[in-house]
């Protein structure tokens, strides 16, 4: 397969530094380095662009790079909850992404954090304390821990006692352990490799997380439809019986009357 040269525009991690030239494969170049403004094909008119701007270029990336510092110093350490269902066993119903966490970060730092900033290694199937690299720019990353309790209460105590509130069958360890990836996975990979397959990930389990409630809200109206035409089956029955009622104590009003009559 033909490669891609192209310049970085910031550091990339396993990659190379800005303004490196380097070779990748071009399904990764144009699904993720250059929509996301990382890198520029190594053209000569952009070679000579790179140039003439690289200084403007290193200066602003030295002065975002220090703003990330200051910000990784207030979230180093940090720790989030997040409140998810889960069963007895600790093993969730619904997922956690990038968006969740981000959005939990900002409430608890009172910073702008961005669901790109978070960077998922693993899926998150079980409660429990996990870890979590939040890259505030391409040379600065901090660690928090995210907490995933099935209460405020059940948080509370996972962080007090740093383990999960789940019986020690094995299944935490299995968690935190890389799982190998499906075939069609490996041949996504291929295709977009490690931030682009990252963010496909994320809109699966979104797409998954919105089939899931659309297909609990059809089940409630379903539910409700059943329920009202329940009540209204009820209903007639009663008029029937009172009905039906009415209609045996009109012999027995007329006997009476005739007698008072008589």
């Amino acid at each position: 397969m033909a490669q891609t040269q192209v310049i970085l525009l910031e550091r990339i991690e396993r990659l190379g530094n800005l303004g490196e030239t380097v070779t990748v494969k071009p399904g990764y170049a144009r699904n993720y380095l250059l929509p996301q403004k990382k890198a520029l094909r190594a053209t000569k008119d952009n070679i000579a662009y790179f140039q003439a701007q690289r200084k403007g270029l290193e200066a602003e990336n030295e002065k975002n790079k220090k703003e990330a510092e200051k910000l990784a110093k207030k979230l180093e350490g940090l720790k989030v909850p997040l409140i998810r269902q889960a069963s007895e066993a600790g093993q969730l119903y619904g997922s956690v992404t990038s968006r969740d966490i981000a959005k939990e970060v900002s409430e608890a730092s009172k910073e702008a954090v961005g669901r790109d900033m978070v960077h998922l290694n693993r899926t998150f199937k079980l409660i429990g304390l996990f870890p979590v690299d939040i890259v505030l720019h391409p040379e600065v990353k901090v660690e928090i821990t995210v907490n995933i309790a099935r209460s405020a209460e059940e948080a509370q105590m996972q962080e007090k006692s740093g383990k999960a509130l789940i019986a020690d069958d094995g299944s935490a360890d299995q968690e935190t352990k890389a799982a190998p990836a499906a075939p069609e996975e490996a041949a996504l990979e291929e295709v977009l490799e490690e931030g682009a397959l990252e963010a496909e990930k994320e809109k699966q389990a979104e797409a998954e997380e919105t089939a899931k409630a659309a297909a609990e809200a059809d089940q409630a109206k379903a539910e409700a439809k059943a329920a009202e035409q329940a009540a209204k089956a009820e209903a007639a029955e009663e008029m029937a019986a009172e009905s039906a009622e009415s209609e045996e104590s009109k012999p027995e009003e007329a006997e009476a009357d005739k007698k008072e009559d008589e």
